[in-house]
């Protein structure tokens, strides 16, 4: 049996309570993945923009 089958097995037996709460828990879960993958991308960008800059490389020059 697939998980998608045991998943649905498992749905088919909760309370329309304990539905609210896992659909919660899932939206929660979602969003959550989606912020983890910004911060990921986000320092890049900003150090770039401070890493790259004339300033930087001359502060660098020398070693």
């Amino acid at each position: 049996m697939s998980k998608r089958e045991l998943i649905a097995q498992e749905l088919e037996r909760l309370s329309e309570r304990d539905l609210d709460r896992l659909l919660a828990f899932l939206r929660q879960f979602e969003e959550d993945q989606e912020e983890a993958a910004v911060p990921a991308l986000a320092p890049e960008s900003v150090l770039a923009r401070d890493w790259l800059s004339p300033e930087e490389d001359a502060a660098w020059a020398n070693l």
